[in-house]
């Protein structure tokens, strides 16, 4: 390290400059220290140009961040409120345009206002593995400050569309073979000192250059995409119209249109969503209830189970590094989930998700036994075993005969109550339900459901291992199906109503597809099996209210054996091709339950099925939240959007019902409950 290159010493005092500029000799250093990751705030804009007027006179200037990240972004807090000068495109454009020549030196992240500053520099030299992007599709927004204007001329379309459209964060490895950054180094101030005792000829700015050559049918085969996996989210449709303003006019009016309709969509009602999520999802991983937690450290866990969703969990927990062991019931089924969890592992190497070596190291970590004895020495053991208080009980029963009282024992039930399963345990305040969704080594979202007794440390260590295991979880209390199953089940209750007054499965399934749910109710129900929820419902029988609508088609399907996709029928036909078919024999029965229970049918409109079903999971979350089961309205849309599809570019259920009006919402839940009466109870406040 050069002895006359000021160093960033610890943070000092918050009044002092979020930018510095500091000379040594013909150079000069201007470090941005904005923590946690340096976000181009107003207070930031305006040091920044101000150190641009301060570097002259130098030879050349590096520009470099505190921290562990270079610029990772906007400051998202200001989005809301009028855009303050300096402007972050006009702070760009100085940067490009000063006489003394910038060098980027990147670290960490280089995200939206950080990548275009970056590109604004004469050179870029980053650190391995650095992450380039303009992840400002994921907030319903387009770059502000030329990003989609300066990224095709300095990569080319191809990459700028998977940047900007996509959202894909691209390594500094991969950003080097594009032509994105000059160099990649280990010490990148080290690099830069050679690089400035012999300065190489200033390059042609990134904004005066031209957008190289490209295939003439991409724009059209990535709009097809692009639609096709947005469900509805307009955001990387436009992104994808702004980089077509960089390959046909001049940086000088493209990037003026890009900085308005960025200003445009900041205002929509998609970006408010997506904002609303990206902050509900923060505040969600850092309940309350854990403040001040030290989470226990977790090296191994045991898990007990074997079948999809046991293994599902092995193969989550050994990618991450833990060290797992699987209790099956006998050598036979042993073999049988070492197999699933290798398969698992192996489709990951096929995906691209992990190299072969990370793989067998993972194996390494991995036994399937069939001893509960295996179990000692785990910090944490989970059962994934058949949904049945007494199996789960005797599960628990076993694990605390051969595991310390200070490890952590977690249910991985759905619907059961886990004060039930983990009834007589020693040391309950070391149990806790972590509830995992299916199949569980793809899906997000994680449930971390308290008892009355669990320790807050305990909670704090399931909020940790999902952080490692890159789940996204949710604190929640005890009721039947927790967040998301009881919210579920009083969805999938509207739409049998539905059906029963007159529509029909591919209605409402297209209904709420258009609406943007990744599928409808009788499809995902068909994915997941029918089954499941049968058996909850036998279960719930004795508690039923006795004036509620009970309506018997999905239990009728179930004694048909139509037990969804996997049986080959459930509320559609499957055929060899494995896609749904609307069915004639399910049909019928709808339309004969209709007649048997006296209900002349009618037809619902899309948006009259989408009103009613919104509805219903807005009302059960406003008394999830009333009931203190969820901390905030906010982690109901981060349950729905992570573990049933809700499109998040509609913000959840909650957003979008505070979004639309709850007047709206309502009185669309009163015709809800007028048209099914005594079968609904209401949140107070509707």
């Amino acid at each position: 390290m050069s002895e006359s290159r000021p160093e960033t010493g610890p943070e000092a005092a918050a009044d002092r400059p979020t930018v510095t500029v500091e000379r040594a000799g013909e150079i000069a250093w201007v470090t941005i220290d904005n923590p946690p990751v340096n976000a181009t705030s107003n207070a930031v804009r305006a040091d920044l140009a101000g150190a641009v007027k301060d570097v002259q006179g130098a030879r050349v200037a590096a520009l470099r961040c505190a921290g562990r990240t270079f610029i990772a972004g906007g400051d998202m807090t200001e989005f809301d409120a009028p855009p303050v000068e300096p402007h972050l495109p006009d702070v760009v454009q100085m940067i490009e345009d000063s006489d003394v020549p910038f060098v980027a030196l990147m670290h960490g992240n280089v995200l939206g206002g950080g990548l275009e500053i970056a590109m604004a520099c004469a050179w870029r030299i980053a650190a391995p593995g650095t992450g380039f992007g303009l992840p400002e599709v994921n907030v319903g927004l387009i770059p502000g400050a030329g990003g989609t204007q300066r990224l095709p001329r300095l990569v080319g379309m191809e990459a700028a569309i998977d940047i900007a459209c996509r959202g894909r964060i691209v390594k500094a490895e991969e950003m080097l073979e594009l032509g994105g950054i000059d160099r990649i180094a280990d010490d990148p101030e080290r690099a830069f000192d050679e690089m400035a005792a012999d300065l190489p000829g200033r390059p042609v700015p990134v904004s005066r250059r031209e957008v190289p050559a490209f295939a003439p049918d991409l724009i059209d085969e990535t709009e097809k995409s692009l639609r096709k996996k947005a469900r509805g989210q307009q955001s990387p449709l436009e992104n994808l119209v702004a980089l077509q303003w960089a390959a046909s006019e001049p940086f000088t009016t493209g990037q003026p249109r890009e900085r308005a309709r960025h200003l445009e969509l900041r205002q929509s009602a998609e970006s408010r969503a997506l904002r609303h999520v990206f902050f509900a999802e923060r505040a969600a991983a850092r309940p309350a209830t854990i403040e001040g937690a030290a989470p226990q450290e977790i090296t191994r866990i045991a898990i007990v189970g074997g079948g999809l969703m046991g293994a599902g969990i092995a193969s989550t927990a050994l990618t991450a590094g833990i060290a797992v062991t699987l209790i099956e019931r006998d050598a036979e089924a042993a073999r049988g989930a070492h197999d699933r969890v290798a398969g698992l592992l192996d489709g990951a190497v096929k995906r691209g998700k992990m190299d072969a070596a990370t793989r067998d190291a993972a194996l390494e970590g991995f036994a399937a036994v069939d001893d509960y004895a295996r179990a000692a020495g785990a910090e944490l053991a989970i059962e994934a075993v058949f949904e049945d208080a007494d199996v789960k009980r005797d599960v628990f029963a076993r694990l605390s005969e051969v595991m310390s009282e200070d490890a952590i024992l977690a249910t991985n039930t759905s619907y059961l109550d886990p004060r039930e399963i983990f009834r007589d345990i020693p040391a309950p305040g070391r149990c806790l339900g972590l509830h995992f969704f299916s199949p569980a080594h793809i899906m997000k979202l994680l449930e971390v459901v308290r008892t009355p007794d669990t320790d807050a440390e305990v909670l704090a260590t399931g909020f940790a291992l999902a952080r490692r295991l890159r789940k996204m979880p949710v604190l929640s209390g005890i009721c039947d199906g927790f967040i998301g199953n009881r919210i579920l089940a009083a969805y999938r209750r509207a739409a049998d109503y539905l059906l029963a007054d007159g529509a029909l499965p591919h209605e409402v399934d297209a209904a709420m597809r258009g609406f943007g749910m990744a599928m409808g109710p009788y499809e995902a129900q068909d994915m997941a099996g029918l089954q499941i929820a049968w058996a909850n419902r036998k279960r719930q029988a004795a508690t039923r209210p006795a004036g509620e609508r009970y309506v018997t088609i999905a239990d009728q399907l179930c004694e048909m054996d139509r037990l969804g996709r996997r049986s080959g029928k459930g509320w559609y036909d499957y055929g060899d091709d494995g896609k749904p078919q609307r069915s004639s024999e399910v049909e019928a029965l709808i339309e004969a339950h209709s007649r048997e229970q006296g209900i002349p049918r009618r037809t619902f409109t899309a948006d009259e099925i989408t009103a009613r079903l919104l509805a219903v999971m807005a009302n059960e979350g406003l008394r999830i939240v009333e009931e203190g089961i969820a901390e905030r309205a906010g982690d109901i849309d981060v349950v729905e959007i992570h573990g049933y599809g809700f499109p998040r570019w509609r913000g959840g259920p909650m957003h979008h019902a505070a979004e639309i009006g709850w007047d709206t919402t309502r009185r669309n839940m009163h015709l809800v409950a007028e048209e099914s009466p005594g079968s609904w109870v209401l949140a107070s406040t509707l």
